[in-house]
């Protein structure tokens, strides 16, 4: 499994390299912010760690491509939600989503920081957002926000350290593989159970 993991690391690399690195990481944001379960972070660290320079640059597509795609999610939740349904009920279940909805109609613009800056499914609330009709200036800039918090913390971090936080990676990428899945599921778990 983890020998798996690092040629996609090595592959997710070479993005880096390529032409079509900055549309990649807005395309894996805006999917993951609205119906694909695969979280922009890791193309992002690996293209930050490749040109330290662009750091900032990266997080701001990738931030643009997260916000954008929870628009669409947003979208898909208020006009759509025979498909939202689909895919929100992937990930939660009823209660959940009654949970979800009191987290709404009590805290708007701080349930959608929240899940914007932790590893919870960002489109749980995206999807939930449009269906509940939440204001859509509070939840894009909401979503600003706490996507490019996220995602300027990551660049940033890369920015001040640089190459041995690459060699860190290299070294320990098993380790930190198994603790990025472990926050992954968790992250699940946390709408799942304690939602």
């Amino acid at each position: 499994m983890t020998g798996y993991l690092k040629k996609l690391y090595n592959w997710v690399l070479h993005w880096a390299y390529t032409p079509y690195a900055l549309p990649a990481l807005f395309l894996i944001a805006f999917a993951e912010s609205s119906f694909f379960p695969v979280p922009p972070d890791v193309l992002l660290i690996v293209l930050c760690l490749s040109k330290r320079r662009r750091a900032f640059s990266y997080a701001m597509v990738c931030t643009a491509g997260s916000v954008f795609g929870g628009m669409l999610g947003f979208f898909i939740g208020m006009n759509f939600w025979h498909i939202g349904r689909d895919i929100l009920f992937h990930y939660i279940n009823e209660d959940v989503f009654q949970t979800v909805r009191n987290y709404f109609l009590q805290y708007q613009a701080w349930a959608i920081a929240i899940a914007g800056f932790t590893p919870i499914p960002y489109k749980v609330f995206t999807i939930s957002a449009g269906f509940f009709r939440v204001d859509f200036t509070v939840f894009v800039v909401a979503s600003l926000l706490s996507r490019g918090a996220r995602f300027f913390a990551v660049a940033t971090l890369i920015y001040i350290f640089g190459e041995p936080i690459k060699k860190f990676i290299d070294r320990y990428f098993n380790i930190l593989t198994y603790i990025f899945i472990i926050l992954l599921i968790g992250g699940f778990l946390v709408v799942k159970y304690l939602f």
